[in-house]
């Protein structure tokens, strides 16, 4: 049968990671970006498990409402307010099955075909497929060392038609590892407010930071209603439990949970009781203060070892957290050449042009992860990635 997909999906590509994940069979995977396996609470999830299993079976294993199970939704909210500055007195919170959802229920209730959304450049690639799925015209803006180029920002907010939104993953960016300074988190929201649109903001690694200190949400300046707060718990307690939240204003909000029925329902309960229990059960704190530990330890074998083993070949940034380095190529090396050859010798790394609103736009850049390798990977993989770089 000849089968009609929709025009949001028919152009649509796979997620280039997912499918270099797929086929690096023994390769190093330097490409990845999952969390490091020792930073999984498992020994807190079995206890988890085995009690609510024991004895609330029914209420894991039932269906619950939409916005998500009460008791997790008030914890959720003094952890927004409390710890991220970023819930308002006109917002409301809901649970969302991962920091994914959160984007798609944004175009569902936000975008309509040809609509434009502003990205960050480069930008994570699974919000430009989700947004490219929904029809949704995307507009790169440069990143600098400290978040978005504001006069192009500008120039973008002015010349395009139908902006609903800026994308922006201020702390630690995927992939970039960048951190937007206070100072442009304080203009891009004034812009988006002098130009009548809505910001996004996703924060995935907020608690990864190794480094520096802790910059303010943009949703802590948020007296407009005009920003999308996204949480997510993969990266700190584990991805598979798929459970997120979102915080906005509560007509947003309204729209949102409506969206979230025509997708999933709710987000299983089980793993709710979960985030649930372990946030309110265990020690938060020296959790996330093991996982700091574990990548701090991890960023730094990663770029100590590329200063020794590759050198001035890459040009990147150190970040202060998160899960990804961002390393330019030297003028006049073919990035896919590079890319291709580090995967023969036995490295999977991440092509930068997977990251731009425009895949077939050129790119130096490639995108290293620390996070999923071992310690011994990292340092193994690093060689090999040095000893490509001496046949360019």
């Amino acid at each position: 049968m000849d089968y009609k997909f929709s025009s949001g999906i028919a152009s649509l590509k796979p997620s280039i990671i997912r499918e270099i994940l797929k086929s690096s069979g023994n390769t190093i995977p330097l490409a990845a970006g999952n969390p490091a396996p020792d930073a999984f609470p498992v020994d807190d999830i079995k206890k988890i498990m085995s009690d609510v299993l024991e004895t609330q079976p029914i209420l894991a294993l039932q269906y619950g409402v939409t916005e998500g199970y009460a008791p997790l939704i008030e914890t959720l909210t003094a952890l927004a307010k409390e710890r991220y500055g970023a819930y308002g007195e006109n917002d409301k919170l809901i649970v969302t099955s991962g920091a994914q959802q959160v984007m798609s229920l944004a175009c569902h209730c936000l975008i309509n075909h040809g609509d434009c959304i502003i990205c960050e450049e480069p930008a994570f690639i699974g919000a430009l497929n989700c947004f490219r799925s929904h029809g949704a015209k995307l507009v790169g803006v440069p990143l600098e060392k400290d978040g978005m180029n504001l006069e192009i920002l500008e120039e973008k907010l002015r010349s395009e038609e139908n902006v609903k939104f800026i994308y922006t993953i201020p702390n630690f960016q995927n992939p970039a590892g960048s951190t937007m300074s206070f100072e442009k988190r304080k203009a891009v929201y004034e812009l988006a407010k002098k130009y009548g649109v809505l910001i996004l903001e996703d924060n995935p690694y907020g608690d990864l930071r190794v480094s520096g200190e802790s910059v303010p949400a943009i949703k802590s300046l948020d007296t407009d209603g005009i920003v999308i707060y996204s949480g997510s718990f993969s990266k700190i307690v584990a991805p598979g439990v798929r459970v997120g939240f979102v915080v906005a204003n509560e007509k947003l909000i309204a729209k949102f949970t409506v969206a979230k029925q025509t997708q999933d329902v709710h987000t299983p309960l089980i793993s709710q009781l979960i985030v649930y229990k372990w946030l309110t059960e265990f020690d938060f704190e020296a959790h996330i203060n093991k996982i700091r530990d574990i990548y701090r330890r991890k960023l730094n074998l990663l770029c100590d070892n590329l200063d020794k083993e590759v050198g001035d070949f890459f040009d990147y940034q150190r970040p202060e957290g998160g899960l990804f380095v961002w390393a330019k190529l030297p003028d006049g090396v073919d990035m896919l050449d590079f890319v291709r050859k580090a995967s023969a010798a036995g490295v999977s790394v991440v092509p930068g042009n997977a990251f731009l609103c425009d895949g077939d736009a050129p790119c130096d850049y490639v995108r290293l992860n620390f996070s999923t390798p071992s310690d011994e990977d990292i340092v193994k993989g690093v060689k090999i990635l040095g000893e490509v770089a001496k046949s360019f």
